[in-house]
């Protein structure tokens, strides 16, 4: 006998091409969390880039829904290994709100309220390739998946669309957030099977 419960063949692909290696789909939209879920009142809320040279821009939450949004549809990928295909949200693009700052950064740090960081290439983020975004499924983001906003960048794994974001922080070294500190990828690409440190 083998050491498989009978019966027991683990979660089946849906042979959707979109579908990267490992991952199952989701018909749920499951809730994974570093921590506690911070509760952040609007009134209080602000939103900050910062560049590597202290130049700083910031927006409330009533300034960041005045600035130009988008709806969009993408696909999201957890490294725990579910996959949520055609998820619809509603948010401003990073490039906007990083505008005309005078950068040389080719790194960001994502800082979330909560005290969850994330480091991305500032490339990943411009050319329309992730936003801020603040509603889901035409619904305001609760608190469970990131509200009131977070940040999306649908083709890297999902820990790496931080969660309460709060400011980037433009940097000219790749220094690790959380869960690149723990072990897992600094880059995180799901076609790629970037999971961990090495892959």
């Amino acid at each position: 006998m083998g050491v498989v419960t009978p019966g027991f063949t683990g979660r089946a692909r849906s042979g959707d091409p979109r579908l990267p290696p490992g991952q199952y789909l989701a018909q749920d939209f499951p809730v994974l969390s570093a921590g506690p879920t911070p509760r952040v009142r609007t009134e209080g809320w602000e939103f900050t880039v910062v560049t590597e040279s202290g130049e700083k821009r910031a927006w409330s939450w009533r300034e960041l829904l005045a600035l130009p949004s988008e709806k969009f549809t993408v696909d999201i990928h957890c490294v725990t290994q579910w996959s949520k295909l055609d998820t619809r949200w509603r948010g401003v693009r990073v490039e906007t709100l990083i505008g005309d700052l005078t950068t040389s950064a080719d790194y960001v740090m994502a800082r979330s309220y909560g005290g969850y960081t994330t480091n991305l290439p500032l490339a990943d983020l411009l050319d329309g390739q992730a936003w801020v975004a603040y509603e889901y499924n035409g619904k305001p983001l609760t608190p469970e998946h990131g509200g009131p906003a977070r940040l999306l960048v649908p083709h890297l794994y999902f820990w790496k669309s931080a969660k309460w974001v709060r400011g980037l922080q433009l940097t000219t070294k790749d220094d690790p957030g959380f869960w690149e500190t723990a072990g897992y990828h600094d880059y995180g690409d799901p076609w790629r099977e970037q999971r961990y440190q090495g892959d």
